[in-house]
């Protein structure tokens, strides 16, 4: 049997892409952008308007001259599952082709590490969330999965975590639930969030910190996500950090994860709460969960709680030592903070700074600047719904 000829070329592909980044445009922007003719832009935004995938948005403001049609996609023609998980929580959303939030995000407790049904938690909430927003899995494109581990991001593999029998994680996903499933890093996707929609869209030289229950890296190299030769580049938790006997989950010693983290500040506040330290948190039993209990140390920490903006100043100034290293070594023009710990940003930025004047040579960080994501939290799940668009090749 002869394979079936792709209804859409590479361009048709090109210009769904442009139009979810940038939302719209007019055909002579489209062509400029995409280095392609005006006449073979008008050509394709006609095939999408027949197929409806595109629609006219009106004209563009006025430069002198005719005004010229502007062109977006159809926000109802397709919707995309987004999925972010960490090693304890998992967030689910729905977003449509304009990348708008289709139906409310719901988050969950999955324990990666300790769960032997995670998996199959992670396809009934998937199941169940679908069936609560009433959108017909046929108007569903895709699944697109931030998580933790190593993850082979073209095999759909994570060899750390859910490991199904015998096929890749995100074929097994695919054909439980019955639609095209994609998995990449967690860190990965966040710097994939920022490259395309946040503050390194126009930066070729970006370090992405995706601080949680772990602290990933994600690289912009010369434009382009870095992934390393085998795509396990980034693991920014295990660089060495001190030589102090803390275990860390890889099962080394001394990693930056292992006292940096967020659950290691979850910890810390645990162990010093049990110890009588005064502060505004309750007794950590109150909570009833660790993810319940970072949430709180944030707010605590931004409303002035002494205890928590120590614990946050402690982990930052230990990040920014090993942000050192990672200067030293890449030479960034950006370091973007982003990930669950950018809700308390701002009390790290001291502190960061503070460890940089110490271990860094000035002349190698007079150029970088440190910032703070303003995509936030949902990062990942924005990276996560460019996953499934970066793959429309095998989609439509």
């Amino acid at each position: 049997m002869k394979n079936k000829k792709p209804k859409y070329s590479a361009i048709h592909l090109d210009v769904i892409k442009e139009l979810f980044y940038i939302k719209s445009a007019t055909s002579a922007e489209l062509s400029l952008r995409l280095d392609k003719s005006i006449p073979s832009i008008n050509k394709v935004i006609a095939d999408l308007i027949e197929d409806g995938y595109v629609a006219e948005k009106g004209l563009a403001p006025s430069s002198g001259g005719r005004r010229p049609l502007m062109y977006a996609l159809v926000e109802n023609k397709s919707y995309i599952i987004v999925i972010a998980m960490d090693q304890l929580s998992t967030r689910i959303g729905l977003v449509d082709l304009q990348n708008n939030e289709a139906y409310t995000a719901v988050s969950l407790e999955i324990d990666l590490i300790h769960d032997d049904e995670a998996l199959a938690k992670l396809i009934s909430a998937i199941e169940n969330y679908i069936s609560d927003s009433k959108i017909p899995k046929s108007k569903i494109m895709g699944i697109g999965i931030g998580m933790p581990g190593f993850v082979d991001a073209k095999k759909g593999i994570n060899f750390t975590y859910l490991k199904p029998q015998e096929k890749s994680l995100a074929n097994y996903l695919s054909e439980e639930i019955g639609i095209p499933t994609f998995i990449d890093n967690d860190s990965s996707l966040v710097a994939l969030a920022e490259h395309k929609l946040g503050d390194a869209a126009q930066q070729k030289e970006v370090m992405v910190i995706n601080l949680g229950w772990g602290i990933g890296l994600g690289m912009i190299v010369k434009g382009e996500l870095y992934r390393g030769y085998n795509g396990f580049a980034g693991e920014f938790s295990h660089i060495p950090i001190t030589e102090k006997e803390i275990l860390c989950s890889c099962g080394k010693q001394g990693c930056l994860e292992a006292v940096a983290s967020l659950l290691a500040v979850t910890n810390k506040a645990i162990s010093g709460l049990e110890a009588g330290k005064v502060s505004s948190l309750r007794n950590p039993k109150h909570y009833h969960s660790k993810i319940n209990m970072s949430n709180a140390i944030l707010a605590e920490a931004n409303h002035g709680d002494q205890f928590s903006i120590e614990l946050i100043s402690e982990s930052a100034y230990d990040i920014g030592r090993a942000l050192s290293i990672l200067i030293h070594i890449m030479n960034p023009q950006t370091i973007i903070l982003s990930g669950r710990m950018v809700r308390a940003g701002r009390i790290m930025l001291a502190p960061i700074q503070q460890a940089l004047n110490k271990y860094c040579i000035p002349r190698l960080f007079a150029g970088t600047e440190i910032k703070l994501s303003n995509l936030g939290f949902d990062a990942e799940l924005i990276g996560a719904s460019i996953l499934v668009i970066e793959n429309l090749e095998h989609l439509i």
